[in-house]
């Protein structure tokens, strides 16, 4: 390969098998790791495949990847870089001069360049935080679809592809008080009532997905209708979950002190 070559990526199908496989690999090793991103969002979905080729959130080309995002525990450190290299994934050698960084998130490459690896550690720390404590278990390959969920709804400069991947997400999944292909409510409300930032930011951005929602000529009014009702669900459970004198004090405060940490977008998951 001359050096202005540069190697095809892989198709959408073949990204999400080898994914697939780093997930079933980390398992027979004792490690957990699971999916998140756009990657994740495919995987829940491949029944709206028309949803997600109508909303545009297909490449026409057949390659809709080039990073995969991983939650892990951070008890895995120690293991993971002989673990991603025996799989033909190597370090990032200039991530791991930056031990501050490396202590909290870890970065690999397919050893072709066709796609990247980044392995965040425990949580998801962007405008808001999402604790991952004792939730990996619940689903698999991906994180539970209630995170899947909050990994968008937390955004407070949200774009139009996080809300397109919720509206596909939330046509896809029932509220519910379970993970077991559900999006878990009682869970969401739960994190929300301890938390007033990420409650604000979620409900709002819940509230741009319902509106934007209703613009898309794209969706059918049987699917706007089901869009409706179920963010109107969701909301509705948040909002009844009894809040703390923590969360109302914050509440008084409201929009007047900051509620939210900057954080630039490449720093997140896809």
């Amino acid at each position: 390969m001359t050096s202005t070559e540069h190697p095809l990526p892989y198709s959408s199908q073949e990204f999400i098998e080898k994914a697939t496989e780093i997930v079933q690999s980390g398992q027979q090793q004792g490690i957990i790791l699971r999916i998140m991103g756009a990657v994740a969002f495919r995987i829940h979905t491949p029944s709206l495949a028309d949803l997600h080729k109508r909303l545009n959130r297909l490449n026409s080309t057949g390659t809709d990847f080039t990073d995969l995002d991983l939650m892990t525990y951070g008890k895995h450190n120690q293991k993971l870089e002989s673990f991603f290299s025996s799989l033909g994934y190597p370090a990032d050698e200039n991530a791991k001069y930056q031990i501050h960084m490396w202590a909290q998130r870890h970065f690999y490459h397919d050893a072709s360049q066709k796609f990247k690896i980044d392995v965040f550690f425990d949580k998801l720390v962007m405008s808001h935080t999402i604790d991952f404590k004792n939730r990996l278990e619940k689903d698999s390959p991906t994180i539970p679809l209630a995170e899947l969920l909050l990994e968008k709804m937390q955004i407070v400069q949200i774009n139009e592809k996080d809300v397109k991947d919720a509206i596909i997400l939330i046509l896809g999944h029932e509220i519910a008080d379970d993970d077991n292909e559900h999006i878990n409510g009682k869970y969401v409300a739960s994190l929300l009532a301890s938390d007033w930032g990420l409650y604000y930011t979620t409900l709002t951005n819940l509230n741009k997905v319902k509106s934007l929602s209703m613009k898309y000529d794209q969706l059918s009014e049987t699917e706007k209708g089901i869009i409706m009702s179920r963010i109107d669900n969701l909301i509705k459970q948040i909002d009844e979950q009894p809040k703390g004198s923590k969360w109302k004090l914050r509440a008084r405060l409201g929009t007047k002190r900051k509620w939210y940490t900057d954080v630039e977008e490449r720093f997140g998951p896809e």
